[in-house]
């Protein structure tokens, strides 16, 4: 069994999501101030997150399911802690294109505060992905 943290098991509340600019350094909050999510750890070392956008409509035309698209992240995977990163392979993604990748995230934990930071990677949300990275703020539930 890969080794996981007791620290982190358990469900965590997502507080908010910004992504920033690996170029500009610019920081946006692309779904608002008040955004959706959970990050669970399971102690038999399975990960899965789940975040949206606060405001969203239900698809029923092209443009509306792309919005819809466009305002979720969702993967679940093994996880294991090296220091102070977990890394997912991914079984099962939003994006495809994770779905049998390792995907890295850099944390830091205070309390009952989860800071996680993605790694440098062209930005899924943005036109022409630009390289970027999420910076997301947990609670304990």
């Amino acid at each position: 069994m890969t080794e996981h943290d007791a620290k982190l098991h358990g469900s965590w509340r997502l507080v908010s999501f910004e992504t920033e600019m690996q170029e500009t350094k610019e920081r946006t909050q692309p779904w608002g101030a008040d955004p959706k999510g959970s990050l669970i750890f399971g102690a038999d070392g399975r990960l899965m997150v789940l975040l949206t956008a606060k405001v969203r409509e239900p698809g029923n035309t092209d443009e509306k399911l792309l919005a819809l698209f466009r305002t979720v992240m969702a993967y679940t995977g093994r996880y294991r802690v090296e220091g102070d990163r977990f890394i997912t392979k991914v079984d099962a993604s939003w994006n495809e294109a994770w779905t049998g990748t390792e995907q890295e995230r850099f944390y830091t934990l205070d309390a009952d505060t989860l800071e996680v930071h993605t790694a440098w990677m062209p930005n899924p949300l943005v036109s022409e992905n630009p390289m970027g990275r999420g910076v997301l703020r947990f609670k304990r539930e």
